[in-house]
Formats: structure tokens, C-alpha cells, sequence
């Protein structure tokens, strides 16, 4: 992973003042989980996205990589490819079950380790394993995605990551190699109803047990497939972690119809804090990394994006699910 840059201490000092921050003598932190969503965390500087490349050697992709994520999808620069199969999930036939979990950063759920939840098709040459179910949203309607489509962002975000089995033992071992990563990813709207996988998360009983930072919560008896919309194109690019390290390592794949969540179940989000019930509440809301160039990258797509009032119809546009039918 490489270390943290090591700064003598006039550097250091300099580096502070620079930033417009006040040097603080204290236990140093963490160089590789010293990193945040915004600069200034109740008065003290932790790195936001533009210097997470600064301060950790391992991390310099973030700054100087070429093929960085999220980005902005110009539905006119997607590549229509007839020949991508539809994307498969296999559970092993079993509900899944883990931990529901507030990490400071995120709204997290951490799958147990049986079953083993894969995904293969699309864009993957492989199949990948379920690592974690990642929730990013934002502090006001329609601006809490990583992603955007034709400059439109949604109210939030749900990012499946997996790692690439057939070639690496784990996730870490993944992220530092060549086709190592896969995140599907999922966009969500405020509205009337519920998708009922989300429902599950994020009903009262559930999200308040994860109200602070390392707040945990066991959930089972889910059902990964009611996540997805019946029927459904995707859009598919090379690209990186939207988090440190900033690997570029990662197959994305935009789920291009997005899911319903209520108003109330949105504002039970943002009452998530970010920090642990002895400090101040501060949102866990705003917690994804700006825009990075799509330069000359290709996006390919498995609907023709010229017409985008065309429905998906036939197995290709749907979830293959194992042992069942077409579908569901």
C-alpha cells in the first residue's frame, strides 16, 4: 500500500499553515484512515478530496491518476453494445444476512461470510464477490450521488462492491491488482414509495440502532434481487475507488433506472451523524467525492441511448438471478 508521506516538522508546519490550519499537538493520526469528505472537522483539519493525493504516498492516484471515478455520464457519449449479456447473481439460493453499520463515513452493510454472494456478466470476464453494500447521499434532494447522468445528479446513491474471486483471495489483495474490482451502482430518488430491499435498511426500528459513528446492527433474511428494478439497461467504464486509495482498478456499472426511497426514510438519513454520541452532531449527508475528468475514456452501454424512451424488454434487461427463471 506504501506509507505515509513523512514530513519533518517545519514542513509539516508549513503544510498547515498553507492550509489555512492550526497545528495540533496530539496523537498522530492514522495515515491510512485519515481522510474525510470535508476538510474541517469540528475545528480540526482532516484531508478532503483535493488532498487526499497530498498526504499519503500511498494514496497519490487520488491526485495524479487518469482514470478516476465518479464521473459525469453524457448519455451521448455512451457506446450502444448489443453483445454485453445481462448481468447474474448467484446467492447460493439463501437470503443474505451481516451487519448494518455506521462508519463515520458511509451507511455500510458488511454481508456474513455465508452465503457467498457473486456477480458475473455484463462487462465481468470473472465473477466477483460481495465485500460491502455502501450508502452515499446527500443533504438535499436530487445532489447526493457520486455519479451523475447528463449533469444530474440524484438524492443518493447505492454502491455494491465485489472483488474479483477467481484471481485474488480478498479485497485488499483485489484493489491493488489489474481486474480486481466491480461496483454496481444504483441511483435513487425521493418519492412516494419504497424499493422493499431499501425498505428493510431503513426502516425506523433498523436505521436508528446506527445513529452514531460504529453503531452496528444485524440484519437477515434479505433479499439482494428485490434490490434491483425489474427490468433495467446499464452503462459500463474503467475506472477507480471513489475512496483512498483511489485504485484504478474498478469496472463500474451504472444501473440506468433508478430506485424510490420516501421523504421520511431520506430524512432519517440525514439524522445519521458522523461522529460518536460524545461529540458534536455533524451529518453523515454529503459523504461523496466530487466529479473527476471522464478524459478520453470509453462508456459502453447495453441500451441504445439514443432512444432513452425505449423500454427494456426480453431477459437481456433483467437480473438473472441463480437456479430461477429469467428474471427473478
Amino acid at each position: 500500500m506504501g506509507g505515509a508521506l513523512r514530513l519533518s516538522a517545519p514542513r509539516a508546519l508549513v503544510l498547515w499553515a498553507a492550509l489555512g490550519v492550526a497545528a495540533h499537538i496530539g496523537p498522530a493520526p492514522d495515515p491510512e484512515d485519515w481522510w474525510s469528505y470535508k476538510d474541517n472537522l469540528q475545528g480540526n483539519f482532516v484531508p478532503g478530496p483535493p488532498f487526499w493525493g497530498l498526504v499519503n504516498a500511498a494514496w497519490s492516484l487520488c491526485a495524479v491518476g487518469k482514470r478516476q471515478s465518479p464521473v459525469d455520464v453524457e448519455l451521448k457519449r455512451v457506446l450502444y453494445d448489443p453483445f454485453l449479456p445481462p448481468l447474474r447473481l448467484s446467492t447460493g439460493g439463501e437470503k443474505l444476512r451481516g451487519t448494518l453499520y455506521n462508519t463515520g463515513r458511509h451507511v455500510s452493510f458488511l454481508p456474513a461470510p455465508r452465503p457467498v454472494v457473486n456477480v458475473s456478466g455484463g462487462p465481468l470476464l470473472y465473477s466477483h464477490r460481495l465485500s460491502e453494500l455502501r450508502l452515499l447521499f446527500g443533504a438535499r434532494d436530487g445532489a447526493g450521488s457520486e455519479h451523475q447522468i447528463n449533469h444530474q445528479g440524484f438524492s443518493a446513491e447505492v454502491q455494491l462492491i465485489h472483488f474479483n474471486q477467481e484471481l485474488y483471495g480478498n479485497l485488499s489483495a483485489a484493489t491493488r491488482g489489474p481486474n480486481g474490482l466491480a461496483i454496481l451502482s444504483l441511483f435513487v430518488n425521493v418519492a412516494g414509495s419504497s424499493n422493499p430491499f431499501l425498505s428493510r435498511i431503513l426502516n425506523r426500528d433498523t436505521i436508528t440502532r446506527i445513529s452514531y459513528k460504529n453503531d452496528a446492527y444485524f440484519l437477515q433474511d434479505l433479499s439482494l434481487e428485490l434490490l434491483f428494478p425489474e427490468s433495467f439497461g446499464f452503462i459500463t467504464y474503467q475506472g477507480s475507488l471513489s475512496t483512498p486509495p483511489c485504485s484504478e482498478t474498478v469496472t463500474w456499472i451504472l444501473i440506468d433506472r433508478a430506485l424510490n426511497i420516501t421523504s421520511l426514510q431520506m430524512h432519517s438519513l440525514r439524522l445519521l451523524s458522523q461522529n460518536p454520541p460524545s461529540q458534536i452532531f455533524q451529518s453523515l449527508s454529503g459523504n461523496g467525492r466530487p466529479l473527476q475528468p471522464l478524459a478520453h475514456r470509453a462508456l459502453r452501454g447495453n441500451r441504445d441511448p439514443r432512444h432513452p424512451e425505449s423500454r427494456c424488454r426480453g431477459p437481456n434487461y433483467r437480473l438473472h438471478v441463480d437456479g430461477g427463471p429469467h428474471g427473478r
